[in-house]
């Protein structure tokens, strides 16, 4: 199991960004953990950024799930799951079908996912450890 982390500002979420794609690599399911307000969406957009995307990113909070084209050609997929109750609702905008495409989903609030949760993840957890600064630690999970 790979396993990292390590505490920075705002200013190095692009370098983040690139240390986690490496590391990860460009599709499969991240899941990212973090309180209200850690920074999950500013590291979305870091990595959309680092993927070439040139679309304005926005959080997903009320759309639920955004799609954006990579400068590969490929997709990365960006779904906050704050607002749903259920992983009938989950189910119901097609979580599943997404985490199957081998395109890269991001997703907010993962442990909403219930038994909807893949089996492989890449797990991405952001914490505040001051105003301008954030413990971000990741690993896979199987």
């Amino acid at each position: 199991m790979t396993a990292g982390g390590r505490e920075v500002s705002q200013h190095q979420l692009d370098e983040v960004a690139n240390e986690l794609l490496t590391v990860a690599g460009k599709s499969g399911v991240w899941m990212l953990h973090g309180e209200m307000g850690a920074g999950k969406t500013t590291l979305v957009k870091a990595i959309g950024r680092s993927l070439g995307v040139t679309e304005t990113m926005s959080s997903p909070t009320f759309a639920l799930v955004n799609e954006y084209r990579r400068g590969d050609g490929g997709k990365l997929i960006h779904f906050d799951l704050y607002r749903l109750k259920n992983e009938h609702e989950i189910a119901d905008i097609g979580a599943t079908e997404y985490f199957d495409s081998g395109e890269l989903c991001l997703v907010e609030w993962p442990e909403k996912l219930g038994t909807l949760s893949p089996l492989h993840s890449f797990h991405v957890r952001i914490q505040v450890t001051a105003p301008h600064l954030r413990k971000i630690e990741y690993e896979f999970q199987s």
